[in-house]
């Protein structure tokens, strides 16, 4: 079973998945409004018992995806994380020594099924498949030895990008990376149990069946555990923030010529024990 928050009926819920839909526990536990309550009471465990052996309450169809985690304090983004991404830059660079990073907001992001939203200012919305890290655990100065077990759970994340509005000016990108529902992050939440989750599993972008984008963690330049030891020298981490760690070579914009996302898109993020988020695209 896996976390999930989910609307039906006009109604927000949060449960755990099943093989044929969703089974809404929040009912039962009103004192957790979310997910990130939940989280943050360390009660991940209670909720999985909680779920065993009921009857799904709403089947596959009745209800639609939202983020896993519903307004996280902080989505941190880290940029530039495999060898062949920093290749792409063509600047003779060696890679960094230190991570490039940058803020998301959450209204940025649809749910898993939901599509991205391409903004009438600009035709060129792109992808990029990425393995999501939510916190459990909060903490200031982390140290890279103990940054795992400050892990609560690990879903996807399409990291959508309009790719002119992150080069309007000299040193940031934050307005290319933060159109209303130009993201999406889910389906949902897979409890961390172990370091093998995240140390070396193959990120697979496909963009309409065609595969865009494949890499293994074991590739990062900055591994899951530095990035957490080195976000929370400067800030301190809470639960339910989530950390966006990093995409692969291979999004739209490095095609010659660009190849941007359009209606009738379908972009599928796959990592195996993780799921697959799966969304289309339309047209604001």
């Amino acid at each position: 079973m896996n976390l999930v928050t989910f609307t039906a009926d006009g109604r927000s819920l949060w449960g755990v998945t099943t093989a044929d839909g969703v089974i809404a526990l929040s009912p039962d536990f009103p004192q957790w409004k979310t997910l990130r309550n939940v989280i943050a009471e360390g009660a991940i465990a209670q909720v999985l018992e909680a779920g065993k052996g009921r009857a799904v309450t709403h089947r596959d169809g009745s209800f639609s995806y939202d983020i896993p985690v519903p307004n996280p304090e902080k989505i941190i983004c880290v940029g530039v994380n495999f060898p062949d991404r920093n290749a792409e830059y063509k600047d003779g660079q060696e890679a960094p020594a230190k991570m490039s990073l940058f803020p998301r907001f959450a209204r940025s992001f649809n749910g898993a099924g939901q599509p991205l939203i391409r903004p009438p200012e600009s035709p060129q919305l792109d992808y990029e498949g990425e393995i999501a890290v939510i916190i459990g655990k909060g903490g200031r100065r982390i140290s890279e030895e103990e940054a795992l077990s400050h892990v609560a759970a690990l879903t996807l994340c399409n990291e959508g990008t309009i790719r002119d509005w992150v080069r309007h000016a000299k040193f940031n990108v934050t307005q290319g990376k933060n159109w209303d529902r130009s993201g999406a992050i889910g389906p949902w939440a897979v409890p961390f149990t172990d370091p093998a989750q995240i140390a070396d599993v193959e990120l697979v972008t496909r963009v309409n069946g065609e595969i865009r984008q494949q890499d293994r963690t074991s590739r990062m330049l900055f591994p899951v555990a530095r990035q957490i030891a080195y976000i929370s020298t400067f800030t301190t981490l809470v639960p339910g923030d989530i950390i966006v760690t990093g995409t692969p070579t291979g999004a739209g914009a490095r095609f010659d010529p660009p190849i941007w996302l359009k209606p009738g898109d379908v972009i599928e993020i796959e990592v195996p024990g993780i799921g697959t988020l799966r969304n289309g695209v339309a047209d604001e």
